[in-house]
């Protein structure tokens, strides 16, 4: 990742919102260098600054300030997610703040949120990683005729815990049932740990218990073992190089977390796991050192769940939430699923974009060639 422009502007001046019923509401539903990119935009966001005309046949509205609370606020995976929100709101005229916790501290969610409620915000962007603790703020927005959508995490995957409008993000189970299939091509016997920063967490537990019903599912001679890591990087890192060096005849390691994924990148190489039997490696999201492995052969893949579409979404539907006065009422959005393999990481490596994060300019990426297809 490289540093953020601090000349982002993401947040202006406050302005009242209208008045809308419940019922309306609920009519719809290095990575320490990354981190200072994301603690840059953050900052950044924080500035009362105007924003220019917006530009699209809308009509003239107040400036909309729309409250995103995030899980860890200073991770460099919601860089992009940030930029999404940034573009959004110069594309309508309108303004967002980034707030939340860093350290993915649910009360300091829930107090970042009532001041979002009591500040009346136009609308919220809330990551659900608890079932039941954002229950009542939900409810008491809804109330006060704030809508509110999840993103990034939602719920518990047949009980989504609050009554907000929309979900915009991966389908979380799906997800990791993907990434036990796909590991279930290259291995049929013997043992798969599977890597989880912070077990219970809506955002990554439905992982977690999607990669095991995968290889539930499949039968066979495969044991798969879920271990928790820690959201601290370095923690994590050691964590999984000591089970590496305890469990030497794993046939598989898979994460449902960027950091996660990351360390075990670093642990297959360390210790040379390809050449000790280890077939079947991958996890999440496209921090730069996994990307790296994916390259040098130590990760077979990562998924991308697309971030910068999990920023710039929020933003579009509670927009034209507000200027329909709710006759459209956000949409269930899956951000996706795709595999980053050794077959195309050279795109993602070689294309420096604010959409992946990886870069501060506005820019046209052009691309030639055949667009891939099953």
């Amino acid at each position: 990742m490289r540093a953020v422009d601090p000349s982002v502007v993401a947040a202006a001046d406050r302005l009242g919102h209208g008045s809308v019923s419940r019922r309306r509401l609920l009519a719809g539903t290095g990575l320490m260098s990354a981190s200072l990119a994301a603690a840059g935009l953050l900052s950044a966001c924080s500035q009362d600054e105007p924003i220019a005309d917006a530009i699209g046949n809308f009509p003239k509205t107040p400036n909309w300030k729309f409250v995103f609370i995030n899980h860890v606020t200073t991770n460099p995976f919601f860089t992009p997610a940030q930029y999404g929100a940034e573009d959004a709101c110069k594309l309508l005229g309108c303004s967002f703040q980034w707030t939340g916790s860093a350290n993915s501290v649910v009360a300091e969610m829930v107090n970042a949120t009532n001041t979002a409620i009591s500040g009346k915000a136009d609308g919220l962007a809330l990551a659900v990683v608890d079932k039941t603790a954002f229950r009542a703020p939900v409810d008491q927005a809804l109330d006060a005729g704030i809508p509110v959508v999840s993103y990034n995490a939602d719920g518990a995957r047949d009980d989504v815990g609050t009554n907000r409008l929309a979900y915009v993000g991966q389908g979380l189970y799906e997800s990791g049932y993907a990434l036990g299939q796909r590991a279930l091509t290259q291995v049929q016997s013997g043992e798969v740990v599977g890597f989880i920063a912070t077990p219970g967490q809506l955002n990554i537990q439905p992982r977690i218990d999607g990669a095991q019903q995968a290889f539930t599912d499949a039968g066979g001679g495969v044991t798969f073992t879920a271990v928790a890591t820690n959201a601290d990087v370095t923690k994590g890192l050691s964590i999984i190089d000591a089970y590496a060096q305890g469990h030497p005849n794993l046939a598989g390691m898979l994460a449902v977390d960027a950091g996660s994924t990351q360390s075990i990148g670093q642990t297959v190489k360390k210790y040379d796991m390809r050449g000790k039997g280890l077939k079947v490696a991958g996890g999440f999201d496209l921090i730069p050192e996994t990307l790296a492995a994916i390259k040098a052969g130590d990760l077979d893949y990562t998924i991308d769940q697309q971030p910068y579409l999990q920023g710039f979404l929020p933003v579009l539907y509670l927009y034209l939430y507000k200027v329909t006065g709710g006759l459209i009422s956000p949409p269930q959005t899956n951000t996706g699923l795709l595999f980053v393999t050794k077959d195309n990481v050279t795109q993602y490596q070689t294309t420096q974009t604010r959409y992946e994060g990886s870069a501060t300019d506005v820019k046209l990426v052009e691309r030639s060639g055949p667009i891939a297809h099953e």
